[in-house]
């Protein structure tokens, strides 16, 4: 009688399923010793069990993104390519390099509408009727974006209160007012970074 894990009969055609559901985006498990395989084989079709439901959830109801909140570094690649920081005095500016002020909060309020935090600074981005980029204290309609993903895989951040009006960088790192910015602009897409 041998004293490592068992596989019943039962147990698999599911453990069959479980592999080929993920042999098309999951890389190959390759393990020397046959009760490591048996173990990571368990594991596979739990997640696939897990993360099947979650995502049938999802793709029915359409809204996907609503209350994931992604912690991300907006990067545009303008002038020398800047990330954009909110410091706690309120001013909004990009820089080359990533830092603490650089962190910022994703978080979606309705479909397509997220609003951006600051993390370290604890202010939210937000622009005025100008187009004028700020921190704000209080969450209010201001704070609120419209999120478009672009054919080059950036995002365009449309302000929801004054439509027309974008977040952009100049070639300096500064911030461009939101009725000077049109998304066409290389100026105005950013890639969400870790």
């Amino acid at each position: 009688m041998s004293s490592g894990p068992h596989i019943s009969v039962l147990s698999l055609p599911l453990l069959l399923y479980g592999i080929l559901l993920y042999s098309s985006c999951a890389p190959l498990i390759v393990i020397s010793s046959k009760g490591q395989t048996l173990q990571s084989a368990a594991l596979l079709i739990q997640a696939a069990a897990s993360s099947w439901g979650k995502r049938d959830v999802s793709a029915s109801s359409g809204e996907y993104l609503l209350g994931i909140k992604r912690l991300r570094r907006l990067y545009c690649n303008v002038g020398i390519g800047f990330h954009i920081q909110v410091l706690p005095n309120g001013k909004i500016t990009g820089v080359h390099n990533e830092n603490r002020y650089t962190l910022l909060e994703i978080s979606p309020v309705e479909r397509g509408v997220v609003t951006l935090f600051g993390v370290r600074s604890g202010l939210f981005v937000a622009m005025n009727n100008k187009g004028k980029l700020y921190g704000s204290g209080n969450f209010n309609d201001e704070c609120k974006f419209k999120e478009k993903l672009l054919a080059n895989n950036y995002n365009t951040y449309e302000s929801a209160a004054y439509p027309g009006m974008y977040i952009g960088l100049s070639k300096t790192g500064k911030t461009k007012r939101g009725n000077r910015v049109i998304p066409t602009m290389t100026m105005a897409h950013f890639l969400p970074r870790m």
